[in-house]
């Protein structure tokens, strides 16, 4: 398990430590927080007000708990033709399709339909989290993740993002590691 680093408290978020003996990790549960309880994996939950209006969930995720946008990542479902996959980016850059088409060995990839995507994942679209998912999918995590001792991603709601190592996600999710990003 890897030790995550501790943080001063902040206005803008607040965040716990989940340990996988303590039960119910806190009020924020979520399908994401629950699958991460049950892998015995150490993740620290932060909040914070979203604001519907934002143009981009991620990067108003990144401004709002003052972490670097190249920490944050957001999850995205792609089509592939033959079935749903996840690609898990920075939510400062883009998903490159034909990267992710050569990670998961398609023809190519699509971003799958909205409805497609929320029915698949049983996540809200700005909320979708590589954890708990309603289908498990073939995912794709970015390279770039490896740079960072934690990373961020979505805890299953918007407004609410968990921060853990990249090789628990990697563990957890089964992913694969390629350079999937691109910058927009």
């Amino acid at each position: 398990m890897s030790r995550l680093p501790a943080y001063p408290p902040r206005t803008a978020y607040s965040a716990f430590v989940a340990r996988p003996d303590l039960k119910g990790g806190g009020s924020a549960g979520t399908r994401a927080t629950t699958a991460l309880r049950t892998a015995g994996v150490e993740f620290v939950v932060h909040s914070y007000e979203h604001d519907p209006a934002a143009p981009s969930y991620g990067i108003e995720a990144a401004q709002a708990l003052g972490i670097p946008p190249e920490r944050v990542f957001k999850t995205l479902i792609v089509d592939t033709g033959a079935g749903l996959a996840v690609g898990i980016v920075p939510v400062d850059r883009q998903l490159d399709l034909k990267a992710i088409a050569q990670a998961l060995r398609a023809k190519r990839t699509d971003l799958a339909a909205a409805a497609a995507a929320q029915r698949a994942t049983g996540y809200v679209l700005g909320g979708i989290s590589p954890f708990g998912q309603t289908k498990t999918l073939p995912t794709v995590l970015d390279a770039s993740a490896a740079e960072h001792a934690t990373i961020l991603v979505s805890a299953g709601r918007r407004g609410l993002d968990v921060e853990l190592a990249p090789a628990d996600l990697v563990s957890v999710c089964r992913a694969t590691v390629a350079p999937i990003a691109r910058t927009r």
